[in-house]
């Protein structure tokens, strides 16, 4: 008992040393969150605010908590704003919550090094971890990987104790494997390509090994279903759209590799003597190599002893398990650096045994002196460490900070009244975009959101009819395409706005805070045409494509969407004079839809059935919304009662699509005929528009 206090206070003190050098680093350092990193400091702020521990929120249900989270699940969001509410919420205080993810990884990989080989190679091993390159990088670096990467570790351990042949299958070890499994996929669903291997593997040893490991399997998978699908429920059609832009649009848009050339299979691997350190790579492999000689001149493993085999075993465990991830990972199209770091730590642990079969070998060759090993491998940490820092240190932003504060402090405190206000952001930096705009105009309770339009010349004409404050910048615009310099000299000639402030810029060039002229006319208001472009959906595809054009923008423009309660105030008005007033259920309906609400939404296309009978457009919508929210069976059911009233390519099409769903297989030739069909009039009708 005493030597585990030691150990786990050792290990501790190890997460003390690297925490505070991660907070020597955050006081160095003097630039703002970029594109990604403010991103998810506003999504920890968000479900901070949501659940109501940060000023300028409150809790409003589960259903306002998943609308925070439409691509990403929420878990490391909402651990993140609770530490905001403790830490505060500048970027340097939030980042504490990356600390704190890096202590459950010391803490994983140590629990899970002891396992393998005892505590002093558990603490050989979270100190490689310590100062591995790639992972030092992201104690610093406000992503989700960190948080991805230390769940991933403890699900991966957890799984390997549940499927241990000898020592498993006990209902904690389930349960853990369970529960951590589920905490990594909360975290990021790309969880799923470290962590697929490992459950299919134990998942089959359960099966095979009796009829109480069935059980925990079966319940296992229940509890991991019952925690997951609320979120997937809620959100899986923008998780879709979501991941096919983040996966294959980006491998498109950056030139990834194909799958089927020797550079897509060699991306990660040449990534690991910059990530892991080139020294502590060589010393690992070799290390591997001469423990597999060593192995091999024993007899087979399973003439050995029990130890020996169950030593073996949970070593097959990690190598396993550890391969078949990094070709999941390997098979994804989009390319990048922090993709590999959940395989990271177990790689790391696998590579300690190299380092620490040749202080083996350095006592067998040098018998009595056994401060020899201990000395080999502290030397070795020690010599890796330079290259670390090294690393940490040329990621330091050391020259003076841009503007950003400044301008977001000054529209702050052009707003008197402290009402939501949307602030559009034409250039985008690193140093000045829409994300971080928004962060730093909300922290605090403020109500301050960015957005960001102009990347089309088309935009200029609605941000001039009802932008109220913009952000351009004199020099380099960032990247942002061409048109964007057209918008920004339209909004310039155009007389409307009024230049509050110039704010220099540390590298050359300002950026100018506008707001709108009293001269100007007057904004315009979406709301008092939000019902005729909500009754155009009855015109098909042609008024739906322009819904997706207008809210689009509007969202925009409209940061906070003010516009919702006022359209919601008046249509409900309306039904309150004539409850059946097809322009109040067109609003409503289509509010519900924009808002994720697809049983609200079906409320009302189906009062639309009853008000438009001749028009197969309500039932097309309701039979959507109603597959989106998880029902094919009424959704077929309305689609095919209105396709036999008026035969429509897009009624036969969703009817067929809804019926496979819903498990009638044997509608699939049809559907093969129908869907396409569908999709060819609905791309004809879209392009005629």
């Amino acid at each position: 008992m005493k030597s585990s206090w030691k150990f786990w206070g050792l290990v501790t003190l190890l997460w003390c040393i690297a925490t505070g050098l991660d907070r020597l680093w955050w006081n160095f350092h003097a630039g703002f969150p970029s594109w990604d990193q403010a991103d998810y400091l506003n999504s920890a702020l968000d479900h901070g605010r949501a659940i109501g521990f940060l000023d300028g929120g409150q809790w409003l249900g589960w259903k306002h908590l998943l609308d925070l989270s439409p691509k990403i699940p929420p878990l490391a969001s909402l651990i993140n704003g609770s530490v905001l509410s403790i830490a505060g919420d500048s970027p340097a205080e939030a980042a504490w919550s990356l600390s704190i993810w890096h202590g459950l990884l010391l803490f994983a990989i140590a629990g899970w090094g002891k396992t393998l080989k005892g505590e002093g190679f558990a603490l050989l091993t979270a100190s490689f971890v310590a100062i591995a390159p790639a992972l030092m990088e992201l104690r610093t670096d406000y992503v989700l990987e960190m948080s991805l990467t230390s769940t991933v570790t403890l699900a991966l351990w957890k799984l390997g104790c549940w499927w241990d042949p000898q020592k498993g299958g006990r209902w904690g070890q389930s349960l853990l494997a369970c529960l951590t499994v589920t905490a990594a996929i909360l975290v990021k669903q790309s969880a799923l390509l470290a962590l697929l291997p490992a459950v299919a593997w134990a998942s089959w040893i359960a099966i095979k090994r009796s009829q109480a490991t069935r059980w925990q399997l079966l319940i296992g998978l229940t509890i991991f279903s019952l925690s997951i699908i609320p979120w997937l429920h809620h959100n899986w059609i923008t998780t879709i759209g979501g991941t096919n832009r983040a996966v294959i649009e980006s491998a498109i848009k950056e030139g990834d590799p194909s799958l089927f050339t020797l550079e897509n299979w060699i991306w990660y691997p040449r990534l690991l003597p910059e990530q892991i350190g080139a020294l502590y790579l060589a010393i690992g492999i070799s290390g591997l190599f001469l423990w597999s000689i060593q192995q091999s001149q024993t007899n087979h493993p399973l003439s050995k002893s029990h130890k020996e085999q169950d030593d073996y075993k949970s070593w097959l465990w990690l190598i396993i398990t550890l391969i078949s991830a990094w070709i999941l990972t390997s098979l994804s199209p989009n390319k990048g650096d922090r993709y590999i770091t959940p395989l990271l730590p177990p790689l790391l642990l696998l590579l300690s045994r190299g380092w620490w079969e040749w202080g083996t070998w350095f006592n067998q060759h040098y018998p009595g002196k056994t401060w020899k090993m201990p000395c080999f491998l502290i030397t070795g940490f020690l010599a890796t460490i330079p290259n670390s820092l090294t690393s940490q240190v040329k990621r330091l932003v050391l020259h003076k900070q841009g503007p950003l504060e400044e301008i977001v402090d000054t529209a702050r405190r052009a707003n008197p009244s402290k009402k939501p206000m949307t602030v559009i952001v034409i250039p985008s930096t690193p140093d000045l975009n829409q994300h971080n705009v928004s962060y730093y105009g909300r922290r605090q309770g403020g109500q301050l959101v960015g957005r960001q339009l102009g990347n089309n010349k088309s935009d200029l004409k609605p941000l001039l009819a009802q932008a109220k404050w913009v952000i351009l910048a004199e020099g380099d615009q960032g990247s942002v395409r061409s048109d964007a310099k057209a918008v920004d000299q339209g909004i310039r000639a155009s007389k409307f706005f009024i230049e509050i402030k110039r704010f220099p810029r540390p590298q050359g060039g300002s950026y100018s805070l506008w707001q709108r002229s009293l001269k100007a006319p007057p904004a315009t208001n979406f709301a008092k045409d939000f019902s005729k472009l909500a009754r155009g959906l009855n015109n098909g595809p042609k008024g739906l494509a322009e819904v997706f054009d207008q809210v689009a923008i509007q969202h925009m423009l409209d940061g906070h969407f003010e516009y919702r309660l006022e359209v919601r105030e008046n249509a409900l008005k309306q039904l309150r004079k004539n409850r059946n007033n097809p322009d109040a259920h067109w609003s409503l309906a289509l509010l519900a839809t924009l808002s994720n609400r697809p049983n609200q939404a079906a409320k009302h296309f189906s009062s639309l059935e009853k008000l438009l009978p001749n028009s197969p457009w309500p039932s097309a919508y309701r039979s959507v919304v109603t597959l989106a929210a998880w029902d094919p069976w009424t959704a077929v059911l309305v689609a095919d009662k209105a396709n036999q009233k008026r035969p429509n390519n897009v009624l036969q099409g969703l009817g067929d699509l809804s019926g496979v769903i819903g498990g009638a297989i044997w509608r699939l030739p049809n559907a093969s005929k129908s869907i396409p069909r569908a999709i060819e009039e609905i791309e004809t009708a879209l392009e005629k528009s």
